[in-house]
C-alpha cells in the first residue's frame, strides 16, 4: 500500500515538473506577443525605411487572448484575426483596413504584402524585440511600446 503511494506521489510529481518546464513555457513565449509593437526595420524595397515610414511608423497590436491582430501600417487602420501556435504566425487570412487616402508612398503596401508573407516570430530574451520571419529570413522588426 506504501509503495503505490510513493509510485502515485511520484507520477504526478513527474507530470507537475513536466508541466512548468515544457507546455507552460509555450504558453509564456505566445503571450510575450501580447501589446503594441512599432516597426523599426523591414526588408525588401529599395527604399530607406524613414523613406517609406517619413510620418509614422507602422505599428501592430497583439491579443493572444481573443486571437486578434490589429494596428496601424502608417496611414491606414487594419484589424483581423491572429493565428498562432508555437512560434508560427500567420497574417494570410483577409483583414479589414480602412481607406483612408494616403500620400506616403508604398510604405503602407510593403508593410501589409510583408505581413502576408510571415510564417514565424522570435522574441528576444529581454522581451523588447519582436521578429517577424519568413523561411529562416528576418523580414520585419518591432520594438514594444
Amino acid at each position: 500500500m506504501m509503495t503505490k503511494r510513493i509510485f502515485l506521489l511520484v507520477f504526478l510529481s513527474s507530470m507537475l515538473i513536466s508541466c512548468s518546464i515544457f507546455k507552460c513555457k509555450k504558453k509564456e513565449s505566445i503571450s510575450q506577443l501580447d501589446g503594441t509593437w512599432e516597426l523599426n526595420y523591414i526588408s525588401g524595397p529599395r527604399i530607406a525605411f524613414d523613406g517609406l515610414y517619413p510620418n509614422k511608423k507602422p505599428v501592430i497590436v497583439l491579443n493572444t487572448k481573443e486571437n486578434t491582430v490589429s494596428g496601424n501600417n502608417s496611414c491606414n487602420s487594419y484589424t483581423g484575426k491572429l493565428n498562432v501556435v508555437g512560434n508560427k504566425i500567420d497574417f494570410t487570412q483577409p483583414m479589414a483596413v480602412t481607406k483612408m487616402m494616403c500620400l506616403d508612398g508604398q510604405g503602407e503596401q510593403v508593410y501589409m504584402s510583408t505581413l502576408q508573407k510571415i510564417t514565424a516570430y522570435d522574441i528576444t530574451d529581454d522581451g523588447k524585440t519582436l521578429n517577424f520571419i519568413s523561411g529562416d529570413i528576418a523580414m520585419m522588426r518591432f520594438t514594444k511600446k
